[in-house]
């Protein structure tokens, strides 16, 4: 054990320290933490909406269905308003935080990165449109005059493939833009970034308020930026008939998306975060950029297809970031709230008592610094085992109840604070399966961490 701890913080530690700390990494994952609030509320729309709309739908309430659809309206607003332009505000996010790390005007900096995002958007939309006051009889005769036409289920006509300019498409400025959002974000901020180092900028007189000076300083790196971003699109347009987002969304987001659903990736994930902390480095903070980036993305989208479909039928990812927390981080990392019960059962140790006894209260709501840190945990051989087992184990179970359709995949966003079993709860939409399935993985977590409870027990003795 004492070889396989140098040999860890010989390679192993300053390896992950540096990306823990490299600066463009913990700008992203900032940017990523900065748009919580968004991703929070329109989680919390959807979840009221499924309450209020979905739930009571499948019951046959249609009369409080009605009632309530002046909240199930305002929470369609909220939604709009936060899922949609998740890409949006988080591209912002992005730029001030790179900005802020380079000690540049930062508030440009996400202007900037928020402008170029949407110079890469399509600007055009293709739809059908119905025809206002025409009936579906006359159809044929519009067909007759050469318009391209089709009768609706409501009775009308719809023209098909009316095109027009100056659209953002949805599929743009939510969770499809996202890692878009991330590359071109990155690249225009560090070309303003690069260019206000090298002062290529407009200076003015002393006289002139900070304010003024500050945003004239970034006129010319923005404009190099937002150019660049420009004919970045164009050239892609124009060699592919696709849009940067387009390309991205096919050739990147969707094939990593699709990787990280691979029950191999996930528990790799898992164990891999319970590794870090052994080590005591924060391994959600370490591996934010995956985890936010790819993982959050997935449970975006997972909202995005609910409330188009209002089904977790066919919802498209299996394992969001939310399902970690749902299923293999109940009272913290490890699940070590099944280790302080284990410890107020089995555990004859004085110190260890007094440390669960002060834990559990924060374990509760997924706070488990004390006990990592008080037992300690992190450099403990006693609890190597469970440590690193609990967590993949019970994600195992979990993956293998969502891919059998038992539980809904989690797409709802809800805070991690939420007790065991409640947070599944929410984050399926209401499935007491999952709940269960959430307590079920608790109960396997003590059964884990029990015996090696009564283990330190002897080692105390001896």
């Amino acid at each position: 054990m004492g070889a396989f701890n140098s040999f860890m913080e010989a390679k192993f530690m300053p390896i992950a320290a540096r990306i823990g700390s490299q600066k463009h990494l913990v700008a992203i994952r900032d940017a990523f933490i900065a748009i919580m609030p968004i991703t929070m509320v329109g989680s919390i729309a959807v979840l009221l909406n499924v309450f209020l709309r979905d739930l009571p739908n499948q019951a046959g309430m249609t009369g409080f269905v009605q009632a309530m659809s002046p909240i199930i309206s305002v929470n369609g607003n909220v939604y709009f308003g936060s899922i949609v332009i998740l890409a949006l505000a988080f591209v912002f996010a992005l730029g001030y935080n790179l900005s802020k790390t380079y000690d540049v005007n930062a508030i440009a900096g996400g202007v900037i990165a928020f402008a170029s995002l949407v110079t890469c958007m399509g600007q055009s939309a293709t739809f059908d449109y119905e025809l206002p006051g025409v009936a579906a009889a006359a159809a044929d005769q519009l067909k007759g005059l050469g318009l391209d036409v089709a009768a609706t289920p409501g009775g009308g006509v719809a023209l098909n493939g009316v095109s027009g300019w100056g659209y953002l498409g949805s599929g743009y400025t939510g969770s499809g833009g996202l890692f878009t959002a991330l590359i071109m974000g990155f690249i225009c901020t560090m070309i303003y970034i690069k260019l206000m180092q090298k002062k290529v900028t407009i200076n003015l007189p002393d006289s002139v308020p900070p304010a003024v000076s500050k945003a004239f300083a970034a006129i010319v790196p923005g404009v190099i930026a937002i150019y660049v971003a420009g004919i970045l699109t164009q050239i892609c347009i124009t060699a592919t008939g696709s849009t940067i987002n387009d390309m991205v969304l096919t050739y990147i987001q969707r094939p990593l998306l699709s990787l990280s659903q691979g029950f191999f990736s996930v528990i790799f994930m898992v164990f891999l975060i319970q590794l870090l902390w052994f080590f005591g480095l924060h391994g959600h903070n370490v591996l934010a950029p995956i985890m936010d980036g790819i993982y959050l993305t997935a449970l975006n989208q997972n909202i995005e297809a609910f409330t188009t479909s209002q089904s977790t039928a066919n919802l498209p990812y299996l394992w969001t970031r939310g399902s970690f927390d749902a299923y293999c981080q109940m009272g913290g990392s490890g699940i070590t709230l099944g280790l302080i019960i284990a410890i107020f059962l089995f555990s004859k140790r004085d110190d260890q008592k007094a440390i669960a006894k002060l834990s559990w209260p924060m374990g509760v709501f997924n706070i488990n610094e004390p006990i990592i840190f008080g037992m300690p945990i992190v450099l403990n051989p006693v609890y190597l085992i469970p440590w690193l087992i609990v967590p993949p184990v019970c994600a195992t179970i979990a993956y293998g109840a969502t891919a059998i359709g038992l539980i809904p995949p989690v797409f709802v966003a809800v805070p991690w604070v939420m007790p065991a079993g409640i947070y599944a709860f929410l984050a399926t939409g209401g499935s007491f399966m999952a709940a269960l399935v959430s307590l079920f993985n608790l109960f396997i977590s003590f059964a884990i961490w029990t015996p090696f409870v009564m283990m330190a027990n002897k080692m105390k003795n001896e």
